[in-house]
């Protein structure tokens, strides 16, 4: 199960209930990115800029999307990599959690960790981000459930309805002989 969506949509908080109420491990891609190069994701940016971070989260999806039994929260550009999105796409079920700008701005506008928002005008940012990946989100997602209306707990329960409805509309065998 992967998770992906804009800076601020809740992907690690919902990521993480998830996993506990499926019974699986949650990871973080950004956060599995820095346990393997030992420096934060703003280090990386300012060392080996946007590009250089983009090739790492590549190989970090790569390996990732392999991975048994987890539930990944991606960090919010993974899906500019067409590579990324095949990735995704093809080796799990992909929710898009779709947070609305003021959602984003209300949940990072203290996050200091955020290279991208290191900006004067960090909505237009938001924004501008938002336009661009919104239609890739869309078109590597199984699910899309929108966040920012309601408490996370409730949202995975919402989550579960979801992919139980997901898994019966794409399982072949009838409801009736299921065991």
């Amino acid at each position: 199960m992967f998770l992906v969506g804009p800076m601020g949509a809740g992907k690690t908080t919902i990521g993480k209930l998830l996993a506990k109420q499926l019974g699986r491990t949650f990871v973080d891609s950004d956060w599995y990115i820095e346990s393997q190069t030992g420096a934060d994701i703003a280090w990386i940016f300012a060392k080996e800029g946007e590009a250089g971070f983009r090739e790492r989260e590549t190989r970090a999806i790569d390996e990732l999307t392999q991975a048994p039994q987890i539930v990944l929260a991606t960090g919010g550009g993974a899906v500019l990599a067409a590579e990324n999105r095949e990735f995704l796409r093809q080796r799990g079920i992909v929710v898009y959690l779709n947070a609305p700008v003021d959602v984003q701005m209300a949940r990072t506008s203290k996050d200091k960790s955020r290279p991208l928002l290191q900006q004067p005008n960090p909505r237009k940012i938001l924004q501008d981000l938002y336009s661009i990946r919104d239609p890739l989100y869309r078109q590597v997602a199984h699910i899309i459930m929108p966040t920012g209306h309601t408490y996370p707990r409730h949202m995975v329960s919402q989550l579960m309805q979801q992919l139980n409805a997901f898994f019966d509309c794409t399982d072949t065998t009838p409801k009736d002989n299921k065991e």
